[in-house]
C-alpha cells in the first residue's frame, strides 16, 4: 500500500528558525506560525535600538539594515503609528568593563562622551514626529533605564516591532521587557543585526518560541497594510 504524502512542513519565513522549533511551535499553537496575523497601525511602534552613529561605525556588517529599517518605519508612520530611536548614555564605562573588558568599555564610553553614541547613524531616515529615547543600559523597558515605556503609553501604543543592534543584547532585552509589560511584540528579522557565532539566530528563536513573534520586513509592511481587514 502506497504510503499518503506527508503533510507539508511549515517553514518561517525569516529563514533562521530551526525547522525542529518551527514544528514545535506551531504544533503547540494548533497550527499556527505567527501570534499575530495583523497590525493596527493606530497602537503600533516601531522601536530602533542603538543604530546610532558609533555603534554603526563599529558594526562589520550594518550596510544590509538600512533598507529594511527605513521601510519598516515609513509603513508605521503611513499606518497611523509611532516610530521611536533609542541611543545608550553610559554614565561609567565600569559597569562595562566586567563583561567587555576594559579597553572595549572604554571604546563605547568614548563614543558617548564624542556624542556619536547619541546621533542617529546618517543613512536612517528619521522624522521630526519620531520620538527619541535615551537608555541607560541593554534594555529600553527596564524600569528606570528608560522612559521609553511612558511615551508610547501616551500614544495608545499596544505592539511593539523590534529593530536594530545587537539582536542578542540590547534588542532581545528590551523585547523581552516589553512582553513582561504586557506588550505584544514582533522583531524584524532583517531589520536586525547581531553578534556573530549564531547570536542573532539563537536569539529570534528563543524569542520566537515564547515572548513575541518574528516576522521579515515584507511581512511587517503587509501586515500594517492590511490593518482594515484581519
Amino acid at each position: 500500500m502506497t504510503e499518503p504524502p506527508a503533510p507539508p512542513t511549515v517553514v518561517h519565513p525569516s529563514g533562521v528558525i530551526p525547522q525542529g522549533l518551527v514544528d514545535l511551535v506551531v504544533a503547540r499553537r494548533g497550527g499556527r506560525l505567527h501570534m499575530y496575523d495583523w497590525l493596527d497601525g493606530l497602537h503600533t511602534a516601531f522601536v530602533v535600538v542603538d543604530l546610532d552613529e558609533g555603534s554603526c561605525e563599529r558594526a562589520a556588517h550594518d550596510d544590509r539594515i538600512y533598507a529594511p529599517v527605513n521601510a519598516v518605519a515609513a509603513a508605521v508612520r503611513d499606518a497611523g503609528g509611532v516610530v521611536a530611536f533609542v541611543t545608550t548614555s553610559i554614565p561609567s564605562p565600569d559597569w562595562l568593563a566586567v563583561s567587555l573588558g576594559v579597553q572595549l568599555a572604554a571604546e563605547r564610553y568614548a563614543a558617548v562622551r564624542s556624542g556619536a553614541a547619541a546621533r542617529l547613524a546618517p543613512r536612517l531616515d528619521v522624522s521630526p514626529r519620531d520620538l527619541r529615547a535615551v537608555k541607560a543600559r541593554a534594555s529600553a523597558f527596564f524600569p528606570a533605564n528608560c522612559d521609553l515605556h511612558v511615551q508610547l503609553q501616551d500614544h495608545d501604543i499596544e505592539h511593539v516591532l523590534v529593530g536594530g543592534m545587537a539582536t542578542n543584547i540590547t534588542c532581545e532585552s528590551t523585547a523581552r521587557d516589553a512582553y513582561e509589560l504586557g506588550y505584544e511584540v514582533t522583531l524584524v528579522s532583517d531589520a536586525l543585526i547581531g553578534d556573530g557565532w549564531g547570536l542573532h539566530e539563537v536569539s529570534l528563536a528563543s524569542l520566537f518560541s515564547m515572548f513575541g513573534d518574528v516576522r521579515p520586513s515584507a511581512d511587517v509592511i503587509h501586515m500594517l497594510g492590511t490593518a482594515d481587514d484581519p
